[in-house]
């Protein structure tokens, strides 16, 4: 319950900020091309929180926080007196009204590149991206990459972090190859060109490397002891710290994932534990616990394996100074734009599957836990959403400020607005599409809570 808490907080926090950067954008430059604002409200709805500036324009928080918008007078829809007709939105020019459309999605974009400037200030803990295991007959195999081996760059984009191999190889969806540069275990750069020709993102929510067969570094996890809760089946069982397990029920096990495996498969179960203690093996009979998780039922034993420490020459921290930061935040927020353009048209011709599509409940589980891991990693989560949301805003279809645009510019090369028959049948279309892509997303985020 508390961890649909603190995502529901982190949700709520995310969006509004979000929006009200969105809103403000059209309301500045709406102001500034002299168009009166009647209303700036952060949600939709009836309002919650009401109050009327100096300026005339009713500021107000409402009820349902999926959205915002700015009112502006307008002849179209309003009783415009006389000698306000100068003030409504309708009387601007063409490029005056675009720029005040347009300014929702600039908004956002510069939210992301200030927001990541402050996340590279502050600093991100990061690891190098280094490929500790590749896995059998995948795509990553056929190149026989060596082990470890520190990924530099994919399709000469600079990788500094498992996040940016991430969106490189997105990039890459779709091409027939891929080219990578890493440093082997002898600190020898070499490339490596990937057939991804046949590569596919289906439905699987993992990372695009993973899905290639890159597996991260991980160090060594030994099957001794190296701590045992107090209070669990383990504890209660005798088990102590410093035991190697050697083996469940008779079956012997070398690797810690086969044990934990086993431990899992064995809810509630009385299982017979062999181990080595101070070189003598000895069986130790342990009533296993059980966890509940998204309606599936574990076992649990309540020990943490010895694990070797990770490696400082694989750590870093992503740190600059204010000038530096500044243009390093720009340049993330571009390749973030770029990306999200691309990952769309790779949604329209099928190279990526709409399964793929998250809605608001993965949005409110992915601020959730970046908000948990800290606030250099929730404002990196908070810039990507911003520049998805511009990115979208921008999309060519009726009602969102991209069809907008797409009208106004029509009516820049006519000379004459479009119809209002005709934008209100496109307002429809636009809308039966907007409904039904948001309609998928909400409905893949149902099913992956189901699995």
């Amino acid at each position: 319950m508390l961890e649909i808490i603190w995502s529901l907080g982190a949700f709520i926090v995310t969006l509004g900020v979000l929006v009200t950067f969105h809103e403000f954008g059209h309301f500045w430059v709406a102001r500034k091309c002299g168009v009166k604002v009647l209303t700036f409200s952060v949600g939709f709805g009836k309002a919650i929180w009401q109050r009327r500036g100096k300026d005339g324009t009713c500021y107000q928080v409402s009820r349902i926080p999926l959205g915002g918008y700015v009112r502006m007078l307008d002849e179209r829809v309003d009783d415009v007196p006389e000698n306000q007709r100068h003030l409504s939105f309708n009387s601007k020019s063409v490029k005056q009204r675009a720029a005040i459309v347009a300014a929702g999605p600039v908004a956002n974009f510069l939210l992301a590149v200030v927001v990541l400037w402050g996340m590279f200030l502050l600093g991100v803990p990061s690891v190098k991206p280094v490929v500790g295991e590749v896995t059998p007959n995948s795509v990553a195999a056929q190149v026989e990459l060596p082990t470890p081996a520190e990924i530099v760059s994919v399709n000469g984009r600079l990788t500094e972090d498992w996040q940016q191999v991430n969106l490189a190889f997105a990039a890459a969806l779709g091409d027939e190859r891929a080219t990578l540069t890493v440093l082997d275990p002898q600190q020898r750069q070499r490339t490596y060109t990937l057939d991804i020709s046949d590569w596919r993102l289906g439905n699987e929510q993992v990372p695009t490397f993973t899905a290639l067969g890159f597996e991260p570094y991980q160090p060594a996890i030994y099957t001794e002891l190296a701590y045992v809760q107090e209070g669990s089946p383990a504890a209660a069982a005798g088990l102590q710290v410093g035991d190697k397990i050697l083996g469940l029920d008779g079956t012997l096990l070398a690797e810690w994932s086969q044990i934990r495996d086993a431990i899992m498969a064995a809810p509630g179960q009385r299982v017979d534990v062999e181990i080595l203690r101070q070189g003598n093996e000895i069986t130790v009979p342990v009533t296993m616990g059980e966890r509940v998780v998204e309606g599936e039922r574990y076992g649990y034993l309540g020990v943490e394996p010895r694990r070797e420490a990770y490696p400082e020459a694989y750590r870093f921290v992503q740190q600059y100074g204010i000038v530096d930061g500044l243009v390093k935040g720009a340049e993330r927020t571009w390749n973030l734009m770029v990306l999200s353009v691309q990952m769309i048209g790779k949604l329209i011709t099928g190279t990526v599957s709409v399964t793929n599509l998250s809605g608001p409940v993965a949005i409110a589980e992915g601020a959730g836990v970046s908000a948990s891991y800290g606030l250099v990693y929730f404002l990196g989560f908070l810039a990507l959403i911003s520049v998805n949301l511009g990115i979208i805003n921008l999309l060519p279809l009726p009602m969102l400020d991209g069809g907008h645009l797409l009208f106004l510019g029509i009516e820049g090369v006519r000379k004459k607005a479009v119809s209002e028959r005709v934008q209100e049948i496109s307002y429809r279309i636009g809308g039966a599409l907007i409904f039904a892509l948001m309609a998928i997303a909400i409905s893949n985020d149902v099913l992956r809570l189901l699995q």
